[in-house]
């Protein structure tokens, strides 16, 4: 641990430049955080879902809902046929994260106009296969895909995150279930759970409707092409840990042990790994630090005083 906390400047820089996107790890979405709005967003500033959002177990639980969400064909063929995620996975996942930290940490306004772009993009995305149309504006679709992620997320941030019963009570992941569903509502799906308990009832409705992710796929989510040996051997750990967080539900199709179904050693693994990273990089991500600064709850962001320079 000792060592992760000199961790040299260079490379927490290439690690938000990893996750962002881009070079300087904070984007100008990242930037409209700060900028954009004066006021609270769409969560409580410091609520369960920024605690949520804010926390690192989202590198594991965005894997769970990758394996997850990969089991509906229609979803899956979306993803396949209108992204670029071969040829480029770090930008795939950028524009994952740009949708979901700024629907967390953003003001209303800068919301409002991020999910307008969020359903403008959708709009393009369309066709059939096997001859089922599929079309991700469609609510149906939208609420698998909410599902599996809010389903994930949660999962993750109990497994290997930072507990957060004393600060919010044993309900806290019903209250995560239940305000998350916000960002979904504004992409157009309705009829979202608001408890943990309805949230897993929904989700293993779907079953009839799920296929076998393939096994090209699955190796993809587990072990991306374009890393280092280093992070290899760091994503490893996170992937072995999400392969045990899939929801029981899903996890057949996915190909994966998921939840119940031990894991204890892999998820004890991202559990450390995570705990050391979060002494590296500090308690709050660039995004947290924009919109606390935009709230008046913490200092600038450096690159507020480069701007300035």
């Amino acid at each position: 641990m000792r060592v992760l906390t000199s961790l040299p400047e260079a490379a927490r820089e290439a690690f938000r430049a990893r996750v962002s996107g881009d070079p300087s790890g904070a984007p100008d979405w990242v930037r409209d955080i700060a900028l954009v709005g004066t006021g609270p967003g769409w969560f409580e500033p410091d609520g369960v879902v920024w605690r949520v959002h804010g926390d690192l177990s989202t590198l594991v639980g965005g894997v769970a809902a990758l394996l997850g969400q990969a089991a509906h064909p229609l979803a899956l063929a979306g993803v396949q046929r209108h992204s670029a995620y071969r040829e480029d996975p770090w930008k795939r996942l950028a524009g994952t994260a740009r949708w979901l930290v700024v629907s967390t940490f953003g003001s209303e306004e800068l919301a409002e106009r991020e999910s307008a772009r969020v359903r403008g993009m959708h709009e393009t995305v369309r066709g059939r296969v096997r001859g089922r149309p599929y079309s991700a504006s469609d609510p149906v679709l939208l609420r698998w895909v909410h599902l599996a992620f809010t389903d994930a997320f949660l999962a993750a941030q109990q497994a290997v995150g930072r507990d957060l019963t004393a600060r919010f009570g044993r309900g806290w992941p019903d209250v995560y279930v239940r305000e998350w569903a916000r960002s979904a509502e504004r992409l157009g799906t309705t009829d979202l759970p608001a408890s943990a308990a309805e949230l897993a009832e929904a989700l293993a409705a779907y079953r009839p409707q799920l296929a076998p992710v393939p096994d090209s796929m699955r190796a993809f989510v587990t072990a991306p092409p374009g890393l280092g040996t280093a992070e290899r051997v760091f994503y490893r750990g996170l992937a072995g840990a999400a392969a045990h967080l899939v929801s029981p539900a899903l996890a057949g199709c996915a190909g994966v042990p998921g939840r119940g179904r031990g894991g204890t050693t892999q998820v004890a693994v991202a559990r450390a790994q995570l705990r050391g990273l979060r002494l590296a990089l500090g308690d709050h991500s660039p995004s947290e630090e924009a919109a606390r600064w935009r709230l008046g709850l913490g200092p600038a962001p450096a690159w507020t005083r480069e701007t300035a320079a």
